[in-house]
């Protein structure tokens, strides 16, 4: 592909779309962006200190202190809180229900979003639940990822036990709707597909044929490839 793109892709808990957005910047020798871990990481942070989404003022000093970065190895991506890796600390169904809350804050969405904008740019796959209506809303491309709830909940499902998370599939699949119902009816930057998003529903599909298809739409729409 000749230019480099900023390319986004936005979705609900267990899309997939970390998985697609890791095998898709891998494919494109881009740098893939998890947004969502940053608002994880302050989750934790806020935990560690004892501080809930209500004490708006405590968030706002952490959110200032608190240096997130990104690294790699022969593992995948690292996430890091004040040098510290904390990839898997930050996966904890606790941590994601306490994500949902915390990024509801505006002190927490301002201060994140700013630093997802320097992180982001031209050869970046970025994902995330605000990606093409409020981060970046100039992208070239955005995807909107979906798939049925039930599927969705398995996923994550297997996801944790994977990580070594004992866990209960009735409860994982109303976690999920239970964030959905949270991510989507929040006063600020509510999760919802942009108006040019490219809608996947990701339902039976793997994720190699997710990327594909993905693939052949950058094609059409920034290339003119048929």
């Amino acid at each position: 592909m000749e230019k480099r793109l900023l390319i986004v892709i936005d979705g609900p808990a267990g899309a997939g779309k970390s998985t697609v957005a890791r095998m898709l910047a891998k494919k494109l020798r881009y740098r893939y962006l998890d947004t969502g871990a940053t608002y994880r990481v302050v989750a934790l942070k806020a935990k560690e200190r004892g501080i809930t989404p209500e004490m708006t003022a405590e968030l706002d000093r952490l959110c200032a202190e608190i240096e997130i970065g990104f690294g790699d190895n022969e593992e995948g991506q690292r996430v890091h809180m004040d040098g510290k890796d904390v990839t898997e600390a930050i996966r904890t169904p606790e941590i994601s229900m306490l994500t949902s809350r915390i990024s509801q804050e505006r002190v927490v969405r301002e201060a994140l979003v700013d630093l997802q904008r320097r992180l982001g740019g031209p050869g970046v796959v970025a994902e995330g639940r605000d990606m093409g209506m409020v981060v970046f809303p100039e992208a070239e491309v955005k995807f909107y990822l979906d798939a049925n709830p039930q599927e969705r909940g398995t996923r994550r499902y297997k996801e944790l036990l994977d990580r070594g998370i004992p866990v209960i599939l009735s409860r994982v699949i109303e976690d999920t709707n239970r964030r959905d119902r949270a991510d989507q009816n929040r006063e600020i930057a509510p999760l919802q597909m942009a108006p040019d998003a490219i809608p996947i529903d990701s339902t039976g599909l793997t994720p190699a044929e997710v990327v594909e298809r993905m693939i052949t739409e950058i094609e059409q729409r920034a290339y003119g490839k048929r």
